[in-house]
């Protein structure tokens, strides 16, 4: 039997939220509820739970009010959130388990299955998040990329390139180091496209900033500031093109 807290600051969602972890996840026990920083802080103070169930938005404050009381919370946290492409954008980029309202019972189903199985956010994933939160038109510092045993933090601006791997992604830092993570680069290519990251070619994500000049000879290619080359499709070499006059002018 898992144990859990409720932090939601409604209470139709609230009550929802809680009638379908008992409803269809029987092994997790609902020991107390909060509508608040304060509520929340004073439920914790008594137990501290298995799972801890998140709002990000709270009547007197956030859900990150909650975490700094407790900086060595050891619950593994779900953050249930309105449904916002901002909001989206920074659990991403954290790395950090999500469900957003409304939810199929299916998310919630795979949101609880992956918290039984993870370490607690690091305070430095738990940062990135808050500051992507915070200024949600600015371009994120960093990164969590999650590798087959751990997580691992990167600058954006350390990332030169990214290469397909199947169903996988090969990250190519400005230092050398290779970080293999278990996601598709469609799925970083979604991502990193506003901030400065081009998708060039069905296998090769690249940072802009990190181009030093685009060959048309030899098919097309790009040369890289490291002293890499990576070829460049057929259909992408005009918008490549394109984009590099830009950064020029």
């Amino acid at each position: 039997m898992l144990t859990a807290i409720i932090v939601e600051d409604m209470l139709d969602a609230m009550q929802l939220l809680k009638s379908d972890i008992e409803t269809h996840h029987p092994e997790i026990k609902i020991i107390d509820t909060a509508q608040s920083v304060v509520q929340a802080a004073k439920a914790l103070r008594k137990t501290e739970p298995d799972i801890l169930f998140l709002d990000i938005m709270l009547g007197d404050g956030t859900g990150f009010d909650v975490l700094e009381i407790f900086p060595d919370l050891k619950s593994k946290i779900i953050f249930v959130t309105a449904s916002d492409e901002f909001a989206i954008k920074a659990f991403k980029f954290a790395a950090i388990d999500y469900v957003l309202k409304p939810y199929a019972n299916d998310e919630l189903t795979q949101a609880i299955e992956r918290a039984k199985q993870q370490i607690e956010p690091s305070k430095e994933r738990l940062e990135i998040l808050k500051k992507t939160l915070s200024a949600p038109e600015k371009k994120p510092d960093k990164i969590s990329l999650h590798t087959l045993d751990k997580i691992i933090i990167v600058n954006l601006d350390d990332i030169v390139r990214c290469e397909s791997d199947s169903n996988n992604t090969m990250f190519h830092l400005q230092d050398k180091r290779k970080i293999f993570v278990t996601k598709t680069l469609k799925y970083f290519a979604d991502m990193l496209k506003p901030y400065g990251f081009l998708r060039i070619h069905q296998s090769h994500l690249v940072n802009l900033q990190c181009i030093s000049a685009f060959i048309k000879t030899d098919g097309g290619y790009l040369m890289l500031k490291n002293g890499e080359n990576v070829p460049v499709s057929v259909r992408k070499k005009a918008e490549v093109i394109e984009i590099l006059d830009q950064m020029h002018r």
